[in-house]
């Protein structure tokens, strides 16, 4: 998931530099959709796993 994230920055910052503004925007807000879902699974990823004892 991040790594779609980062790979629709550099979309959107290439297509800024280029002048392509529409497509810039549209990457740049599919890369800001995409790091959040990221941080959200992260986060709950990270609360579910503290509730369960290692299994040894």
């Amino acid at each position: 998931m991040l790594s779609w994230a980062l790979t629709f920055l550099v979309i959107a910052l290439i297509a800024g530099v280029l002048g392509f503004t529409g497509i810039a925007g549209t990457a740049a807000s599919i890369a800001h959709v995409l790091f959040v879902i990221f941080i959200v699974l992260f986060l709950v990823s990270l609360l579910v796993g503290r509730g369960r004892p290692p299994l040894a």
